[in-house]
This record gives C-alpha cells, sequence and structure tokens, in this order.
C-alpha cells in the first residue's frame, strides 16, 4: 500500500470520530506488516480522561486481532502543521512499534512529515525497563 492510500484511509475514518465535545477529529490508518490495514478514530467521553484517541483505537484493534507486528501508520486531523501524536500515543505506539517504524502526520491541506518512531518518543519507557537489575 502507498503512502497516499494510507493517509487516505486515515481522512476517511476521520468523518467517523465521536467528538461532541472537542469537535476535533483525528483519523489514523495502521498497516502490518502482512499487509492488513487497521483503522482509529478518536473517541471522546464526558469524562475526558478515558477517551481514547485515534492512534490507540487502530492499534488496540490490530491487537485485539491478534497483529503485533506493523509496517507504517498515518495520522491525520485538520490542524495548520501535521497533527502530533499526543503522549499517551506515543508511549503505546512505542510499546508495539520498532523505533524504525515510519509515520506519517499529516493535515488536511495536505502537508506532511514523515518519522520514525524513535524520533516521536526518544528514550522511551519500554519492556526493558522493567526489568530489575540483580544485586
Amino acid at each position: 500500500m502507498d503512502t497516499q492510500r494510507l493517509i487516505k484511509e486515515a481522512i476517511k475514518i476521520r468523518d467517523k470520530a465521536y467528538t461532541p465535545y472537542s469537535k476535533f477529529n483525528v483519523g489514523a490508518a495502521l498497516l502490518t506488516k502482512d499487509g492488513t490495514l487497521y483503522t482509529g478514530c478518536n473517541i471522546e467521553n464526558a469524562a475526558y480522561p478515558v477517551t481514547c484517541c485515534a492512534e490507540r483505537v487502530a492499534i488496540f484493534k490490530a491487537v485485539s486481532d491478534g497483529h503485533y507486528e506493523f509496517k507504517e501508520l498515518a495520522v491525520v486531523a485538520d490542524t495548520a502543521r501535521p497533527v502530533p501524536p499526543c503522549g499517551s500515543c506515543r508511549q503505546v505506539m512505542s510499546e508495539f512499534f520498532h523505533p524504525d517504524l515510519t509515520i506519517h502526520l499529516t493535515n488536511l491541506t495536505d502537508t506532511v512529515k514523515t518519522v520514525k518512531m524513535s524520533e516521536l518518543l526518544p528514550f522511551s519507557f519500554s519492556p526493558d525497563d522493567l526489568i530489575r537489575k540483580e544485586s
């Protein structure tokens, strides 16, 4: 799948976002290594902390189907600059994405910034940090 199609899928799912409070729709399209496409949109809640971002929805859908290896992600919103993922999404992404995974951040005016996972969240907390060093 080419980058433009991945971005178009993110734009398409963005229209399904549930955002009665912020009116800030975000869409994400995630491609697994085997070519399966998962999409996600943000889903708000009146209790704001339980809102789930588009990136996490797409990742959680893929993981719940048994996919753990990913190739590429596109994220889109109606922003002046390419939309950056929030800190919570970056942490979830670092759990499941290889440091070299390609992420396309974009907006509705076709401004695209492509980064690697390692650039998005350098020095991230990882499963290795849970391993205690023997004294």
